[in-house]
């Protein structure tokens, strides 16, 4: 058993230990709550995740895709149809 001035470094540092700790504790908690704020913030702003973005934006350029197709199809029928006429 340890006595005199080694029992009271002992005793510091098993203090110092359990501060560290509790600081810890502390750290977490707040910043679970800070991320829970943020995340009520956000959703009062009615934002949209990035994974719903980069869904919605490549539906939009799979659509204008398309649409660009779809035109060429329609230029190269009435260029046809153009042609018959004349």
């Amino acid at each position: 058993m340890s006595t005199g001035p080694n029992r009271i470094m002992d005793e510091f540092a098993k203090l110092m230990t359990d501060a560290a700790g509790a600081a810890q504790g502390v750290r977490k908690e707040m910043e679970t709550a800070f991320h829970s704020q943020a995340e009520r913030w956000l959703n009062s702003m009615d934002l949209v995740k990035r994974e719903e973005f980069e869904a919605v934006r490549e539906m939009a350029i799979k659509a204008r895709d398309e649409n660009d197709a779809l035109l060429r199809r329609i230029e190269a029928l009435e260029a046809k149809l153009a042609e018959k006429g004349a």
